[in-house]
């Protein structure tokens, strides 16, 4: 790889990093081509994508980043899954992983916290923005509808 290209590729790995909530990195030693491919369309319908780039090169696009601190997990054959979302990263490599024992999550952060495999795995379990936002709606909204219910009910006791 040229030097040009070494840049381009440091000055795109921190825009990465700079825009998006959630790194995951993972070591991926042994998988086919079809397996990654699999992996990174399971990471996009979830909105979130899959890196897979030389350890030095994002180190040193990682430098002065809010991820800095997993600098010292970039070892071996790594790939970074990330996602604006703070969990759909988490969620899609945990649950890979858990079906190919050649993907191995390692760690990750979030925005200035260094997150261990426990905390990622806790962190897979939590539910997606958008799973948060149905669920707020639908706590919002059922004493409202049980509200028109006995409202209907009630009018309708008096019309009998």
């Amino acid at each position: 790889m040229r030097k040009e290209q070494k840049e381009q590729v440091v000055q795109d790995l921190k825009k990465l990093f700079e825009g998006n909530e959630l790194m995951v990195v993972s070591h991926y030693s042994g998988l086919t081509v079809a397996e990654i491919t699999e992996l990174r369309a399971q990471l996009r319908e979830a909105g979130a994508g899959l890196k897979v780039t030389k350890n030095t090169l994002a180190k040193i696009a990682i430098k002065g980043t809010k991820f800095e601190n997993l600098t010292d997990i970039l070892t071996g054959p790594s790939a970074i899954a990330y996602s604006a979302d703070p969990v759909a990263a988490a969620k899609v490599a945990v649950k890979f992983a858990k079906t190919n024992d050649k993907f191995i999550v390692v760690g990750g952060a979030n925005s200035e916290n260094s997150l261990d495999l426990d905390a990622v795995k806790t962190i897979a379990l939590l539910p997606s923005m958008d799973e948060a936002r149905a669920m707020i709606v639908g706590m919002l909204s059922t004493p409202a509808s049980r509200i028109a219910r006995c409202l209907s009910a009630h009018s309708e006791q008096e019309a009998a």
